[in-house]
This record gives structure tokens, sequence and C-alpha cells, in this order.
């Protein structure tokens, strides 16, 4: 006697995974997002942090490409850079103090993988790009939203 298990495809195994909602059903959209420029001056952009009350924003180039972001965190360097060299605020642009190094999120991705980024990154926003197109961004709070919508499974 023969006997073959049936063993499932790897497409199957996939249909078998719970679905869960791509963050882009959470994200807010890059038309209502305060965005900065590199070569804005960081007394602007700390005024605008400050007045939007928002605790960051990306930093688009010319042709609206993302290049990174600048947080709270990175304008408090003004103060560190200021203190023991006297250097004028004034002077000083975006492109000094953002953060380069962005990791981004595609819009197909799913709350529950941004989730597990945010439990390992002191990141507090990310980015939704699509091929380089930044699309919207996403939040700890946004994800959040997600957690009410998740349905109680029974087994």
């Amino acid at each position: 006697m023969n006997f073959k298990p049936n063993f499932k495809t790897k497409e199957e195994l996939r249909a078998d995974q719970p679905k869960y909602e791509p963050v882009s059903n959470y994200m807010v959209n890059v038309n209502d997002l305060v965005t900065f420029s590199p070569d804005q001056t960081i007394k602007e952009v700390i005024d605008i942090i400050i007045d939007k009350k928002i605790s960051g924003a990306p930093v688009l180039d010319n042709r609206g490409k993302l290049i990174g972001m600048l947080s709270e965190k990175d304008c408090l360097r003004i103060i560190i850079d200021q203190a023991p060299h006297k250097l004028p605020i004034a002077s000083r642009k975006v492109s000094d103090y953002m953060t380069a190094d962005v990791k981004t999120v595609p819009p197909d991705s799913d709350v529950v993988s941004a989730a597990n980024q945010f439990l390992h990154s002191p990141m507090r926003r990310m980015p939704v790009v699509d091929n380089g197109v930044l699309k919207g961004q996403i939040s700890r709070r946004d994800i959040l939203k997600a957690a009410k919508n998740f349905k109680v499974t029974t087994w």
C-alpha cells in the first residue's frame, strides 16, 4: 500500500492565511500631509511643527520624490549645535538635520506588518511609497485605528 500525503501548494497555504487590511486604508493621503523641502530653514520648519502640532513630516525634492524625514527629535539637534558653537539658526537647512535613510512601506502592505515594524523600531511614522512616489504616511495611531476593526474569529 502506497500512501502519498496530500500537501497544500504555496498558493493554497497563502489562501488559508487571514487577510488583513492594507495600510492604504488608514494612511494620511499625501495631499493632506505637511511636507518639507530640503532647502527650507530649520527655523521655519520648527515653527510649522509647533503651529501644526505635528511630530515630523516627509522631506521631498523639487520633483516630489521622498528624500528624507524630519522629526522633532531631528530638530532638537539644533540646540546641541547652537550651544557650544553659537551657530545662527537662520542659516541651517532641513537637509542639515533630516534623516535620509528612511524606512518606507508599500501601500499594499498589511496593517499587521506595519504594526510589527513599529513595535521593533523607534519610528512613530512611516512614509507610504509606491515606486519611489510618496502616496501618504502611516503612524502608530493610524495602526491603532485599524486594530479597532479586527474581528474575533472562532476556531
